[in-house]
C-alpha cells in the first residue's frame, strides 16, 4: 500500500488530533460471511478532499456510515477496530454527539428526508443542536442559497425532483457545520449546472481550511479539480493505495482498471489510445490535459515514447501529426460501434411504445406537457434533460408507474392507464432509481423470483432462471441475504435483475449505471446490448451523456416537461446549441476525441 502523509501545517496551529482516525476498521452486516471494509486504516486532516474508490461491494458506502456511529449503534453490522472523530471514540459516543463533528450526505438522499418543507429540512439538524435561532437561520439561508434552493424554501421536498432531493440533502449537511463532511455519490443525479454548484460550494466550505471532505464518487470528471487525495478500496474492501489523487491515478491506472474502478473518461480514453498504439505520458487527467497530449507535435501513433517530454505544446489551429495520424488509423480501421448505430437508425422500424398528447399532473402541477413521442422496436433511447425537465415523470408514465391519461401511450399494443399489474410487467420491466422503492422480499433469491411465481412459473424453472440471473449480476453469494442490506451498486444491480427476469419486451430504467462500479457498469450497457439486439426496446434516464454518446441509438431530449427534440443519438449530438438550451452541455471529452478524428474511443 502506498503511504500517504497528510500536509505539514505549523506545529503551533495544528490539532492535537486528526478529524478523523480509523484504525483497523472491518465491518460485518448481519448475515455476510466476510468483513467489507476490511482492516482499514488511515487519517484525514483539516484542509484535505479525499476521493474513497472501490469496485461495487469493496465496503465504500458502509465505511461512510462507522464514520459518525451509525454503526455500529444503528445499524445491524459487526464493528472490529476503531474510528475516532475530533479524539472521540465512536463506538462509545452518542450519535447525536457525533454529528455535530460528521455530517452525512446519503447515497439516497431521500433516506434522511423527514420534513416538510425544504427550509425545515436544513433548519432540523441545527433545531436540534439547540442553536439560537439567528444563527439557524443565517446557516440555513447560506446553505440554501449556496445549492440553488432558496427561491424553493418552502416547497414540500417531495415537489423537488432527484437531483433537487440530491442538493437538499447537501445543503443540510452543509448547515450542521461539521468539521468533516461525508458525501455518498453527492452528484448522481445532477445537471451539469447542479453538479458546478454543489462542487462550488464545498470548495468554498472546505477552503476556509478547518473542515474535510471525505467523498464517495463515480462522476471522476468533475470531481478531479477538488479532490487532494485518493484512498482506494480492493475488492476484498482492504486499503490499496492512498495517496495525492493525481499520483495515485495516474501510476496505478492499469491496476485501477482491472479491479473496475472508476477512472476519469480521459484518462480512460488515452488508456484506450495507448492500446491502438499512441503513447501518452502522463496520462491525463481532464478532458482539457488529453486535448494537449493529443495536439503535442511530434507524438505519432506508430511511435513507442515521445522523445522529448518537455516539447512546447501546439497551439496552432492546424491539425497536428497526432491529429493527422489518428484520423489516418481511424479510417483503416472496422466500422466503430457508433457508425454501426448511425445506420441502424437510418431505417425506420415500428413504434412500440408511443405517446400522444401526454400530460401528467402531480397535486396542482402540471409536469408534462402535451408529449408527442415514438420509441423505435429495438432502439436504446436516452431520456436526458436538467433537473426538473420532467424526466423520470415521463419513463414512469410510459411505464404506467405513474398511470397516464386513458389513451394517451401504448406499450407494446396496451394502454398503462387501463392495464392490470399483471399485463402491464408482462410488457415492460421497470427499474426505479433508488432501488430500495422496488424491494419486497427477504431475501435476493425471493426478490427475484416473485414475479415468476405471480405468473405461476414452475418451481425447476424459477430455480434455474433465478440462478442464472444472480450468476449473471455477480449476486450469487448473497442469494439468502436481505435486499437492504447489500451495497449500492449490488442493489442496482438486483434492482435491475428483477425487471429482467420476466423477459418483458420494453425495459425502462432510471439512472441505470447509478451507483455502480466501472466493471459492472460496462457489464450492464454490455447486457442492455445483448438485449437490443435480441428485439428488446430500451428506454432510460441518465444524466451521463457520455453514456449517451457511447451507447444509445436515439436521445430525447426535455426541456420544462416539453420534448425539445427526439431523434437519432448521432444527428443530436452534433447539435451542441439544442443541449444547451435544455441546461445540458456535451461532454467535454467527446468534444476533444470528435477534434482528433477518433469521434468514440471503444
Amino acid at each position: 500500500m502506498d503511504e500517504y502523509d497528510p500536509p505539514t501545517r505549523d506545529s503551533a496551529v495544528r490539532p492535537s488530533a486528526p478529524l478523523l482516525r480509523v484504525r483497523e476498521l472491518s465491518l460485518t452486516h448481519a448475515d455476510a460471511a466476510h468483513p467489507s471494509p476490511r482492516d482499514v486504516s488511515f487519517e484525514i486532516d483539516t484542509g484535505e478532499v479525499v476521493l474513497l474508490l472501490g469496485p461495487s461491494g469493496s465496503g465504500k458506502s458502509t465505511l461512510t456510515l462507522a464514520l459518525n456511529g451509525l454503526i455500529p449503534h444503528a445499524l445491524p453490522a459487526a464493528m472490529v477496530g476503531t474510528v475516532e472523530v475530533g479524539g472521540i471514540d465512536t463506538a462509545s459516543a452518542q450519535t447525536a454527539t457525533l454529528s455535530t463533528r460528521v455530517a452525512m450526505v446519503f447515497q439516497d438522499p431521500d433516506a434522511q428526508i423527514v420534513t416538510g418543507t425544504v427550509y425545515d429540512e436544513v433548519a432540523f439538524g441545527p433545531e436540534n443542536l439547540l442553536l439560537p435561532l439567528d444563527v439557524v437561520r443565517v446557516r440555513v439561508e447560506e446553505a440554501l442559497r449556496r445549492v440553488g434552493l432558496w427561491e424553493r424554501r418552502d416547497e414540500n421536498p417531495d415537489h423537488l425532483s432527484g437531483g433537487g432531493r440530491q442538493r437538499l440533502a447537501i445543503a443540510c449537511a452543509l448547515a450542521m457545520g461539521s468539521p468533516l463532511i461525508v458525501l455518498d455519490e453527492p452528484t448522481a443525479n445532477l445537471d451539469p449546472q447542479g453538479i458546478d454548484d454543489v462542487y462550488s460550494a464545498l470548495a468554498e466550505v472546505v477552503a476556509t481550511g478547518d473542515r474535510a471532505i471525505l467523498l464517495v464518487e463515480h462522476n471522476l470528471d468533475a470531481a478531479m479539480d477538488f479532490v487532494t487525495r485518493t484512498i482506494v478500496l480492493d475488492r476484498e474492501g482492504r486499503v490499496v493505495f492512498d495517496g495525492p489523487a493525481d499520483q495515485v491515478i495516474r501510476e496505478h491506472a492499469d491496476e485501477l482498471v482491472r479491479m473496475g474502478v472508476w477512472l476519469p473518461g480521459a484518462t480512460l480514453a488515452a488508456l484506450r489510445l495507448r492500446g491502438q498504439g499512441l503513447t501518452i505520458d502522463p496520462l491525463p487527467l481532464t478532458p482539457h490535459e488529453l486535448a494537449d497530449a493529443l495536439g503535442r507535435p511530434g507524438v505519432s501513433s506508430r511511435s513507442a515514447r515521445s522523445t522529448n517530454d518537455s516539447t512546447p505544446r501546439s497551439s496552432s489551429a492546424e491539425p497536428s501529426d497526432t491529429t493527422r495520424s489518428l484520423s489516418e488509423e481511424r479510417s483503416a480501421t472496422p466500422r466503430s460501434l457508433s457508425e454501426e448505430r448511425s445506420d441502424e437508425t437510418k431505417r425506420p422500424r415500428p413504434s412500440v411504445v408511443r405517446a400522444r398528447g401526454l400530460s401528467v399532473r402531480r397535486r396542482r402541477t402540471e409536469i408534462l406537457h402535451g408529449i408527442d413521442l415514438d420509441l423505435e422496436a429495438g432502439s436504446l433511447t436516452a431520456i436526458v434533460g436538467a433537473n426538473g425537465a420532467g424526466k423520470t415523470t415521463l419513463i414512469q408514465a410510459l411505464a404506467g408507474v405513474v398511470p397516464p391519461p386513458r389513451g394517451t401511450v401504448s406499450v407494446d399494443g396496451i394502454d398503462p392507464g387501463t392495464a392490470s399489474p399483471r399485463d402491464l410487467a408482462a410488457r415492460i420491466g421497470f427499474v426505479f432509481q433508488n432501488p430500495e422503492h422496488q424491494f419486497i422480499a427477504p431475501t435476493v433469491f425471493d426478490e427475484l423470483a416473485h414475479g415468476l411465481r405471480l405468473r405461476h412459473v414452475p418451481d425447476t424453472e424459477i430455480t434455474m432462471r433465478v440462478d442464472e440471473m444472480l450468476t449473471r449480476f455477480g449476486l450469487a453469494h448473497k442469494a439468502d441475504v436481505h435486499p437492504f442490506l447489500l451495497s449500492g451498486g449490488e442493489k442496482r444491480r438486483l434492482s435491475v435483475g428483477t425487471a429482467l427476469i420476466t423477459r418483458p419486451r420494453v425495459l425502462a430504467l432510471d439512472e441505470p449505471t447509478f451507483g455502480q462500479d466501472r466493471a459492472r457498469a460496462a457489464e450492464l450497457l454490455d447486457l442492455l446490448q445483448s438485449l437490443r439486439a435480441d428485439g428488446t426496446t430500451i428506454v432510460i434516464v441518465t444524466h451521463d451523456l457520455q453514456l449517451v454518446a457511447e451507447h444509445t441509438t436515439h436521445v430525447v431530449v426535455l426541456a420544462d416537461g416539453r420534448v425539445r427534440a427526439a431523434g437519432p443519438t448521432g444527428d443530436l449530438l452534433r447539435d451542441e446549441r439544442l443541449f444547451a438550451e435544455a441546461g445540458l452541455r456535451l461532454p467535454a471529452l467527446q468534444r476533444v476525441l470528435a477534434s482528433a478524428g477518433l469521434g468514440v474511443v471503444s
